[in-house]
């Protein structure tokens, strides 16, 4: 594999020209189900395989939710391996929800298993937990950057258990969270057209003026459709830093399925929706 360009760039390039959505591919059970699909290994496959068939060839970025594909086992993993390669070779993005967080050589073992080019699930970003300290991911930001890939940081999650830690004050008087966001506008200082280091911020948090969210990265945005926030919310909650935003949606894409025109449509309705809210020109 050559070198990849840095994600930052490629991010950049695939919303400007297929628009501002990141769909989640979130196979839980429930929604298995409403697809008529039985919870095992032949409905993930089925499941996933038509979510990559009907939007791999227009939409910017995907989620996969690792979770969901580990619940079955090797074979899960490997559906979500080809999904991933099927992915990435229609043009697409693939942002790895996994949240692993932890130290040493072990962080070093996660960020090899979706980071290292020549992994079976290299992905182009990782969704990362800093809550061990923000100093024991420089292994997955070593390599990430060797490989051209991103991360993204837990930073202001919409999870209501989160506050206590991400609102928590230290005694620099910062609160954790903007401690976060600090160190990742340090790893992306003078970064073009944007830098590989984002933070995951939740869409349904409202205000954060409080914030510098201004961190020349990305910021991944769940909360879009099913969780009650909406294309219009953006601007209010991300203020200058809304251009950087990569909203995510997955049940409100996801709920349309198994019918292959039906999630396209949906798809593109909220690809356009995003673009008029986060860039009216």
């Amino acid at each position: 594999m050559s070198p990849l360009e840095p994600f930052g760039t490629r991010l950049r390039h695939a919303m400007d020209e297929r628009g501002p959505l990141c769909v989640g591919i979130d196979p839980h059970a429930s929604l298995l189900s409403a697809w008529g699909l039985n919870d095992d290994i032949a409905g993930l496959e089925r499941f996933t395989r038509t979510v990559v068939e009907a939007l791999a060839g227009t939409v910017a970025v995907f989620k996969p939710q690792s979770a969901f594909f580990e619940r079955f086992g090797s074979r899960g993993i490997a559906v979500l391996e080809k999904a991933v390669e099927e992915l990435r070779a229609a043009g697409a993005l693939t942002v790895m929800d996994a949240k692993r967080g932890d130290i040493g050589s072990t962080m070093a073992a996660y960020a090899e298993t979706f980071l290292h080019k020549d992994s079976p699930l290299f992905s182009d970003a990782l969704t990362l937990s800093p809550y061990l300290g923000y100093g024991s991911l420089k292994p997955a930001v070593d390599l990430a950057r060797e490989n051209g890939a991103g991360l993204f940081v837990l930073a202001l999650t919409s999870n209501p258990e989160g506050a206590e830690v991400q609102h928590a004050v230290r005694e620099d008087g910062r609160t954790v969270g903007a401690t976060i966001l600090g160190h990742l506008a340090a790893e992306n200082a003078g970064a073009e057209p944007l830098g590989s280091f984002g933070a995951v911020v939740g869409a349904t948090l409202g205000d954060l003026s409080s914030y510098d969210l201004a961190i020349n990265g990305p910021l991944l945005a769940p909360g879009i459709g099913a969780q009650g926030a909406t294309p219009a919310d953006l601007p209010s909650v991300f203020g200058a830093a809304v251009r950087d935003v990569v909203p995510n949606v997955s049940r409100g894409v996801l709920r349309h399925g198994p019918d292959v025109t039906a999630l396209r449509d949906s798809a593109t309705r909220f690809a356009d929706e995003i673009r008029a809210a986060v860039d009216p020109r």
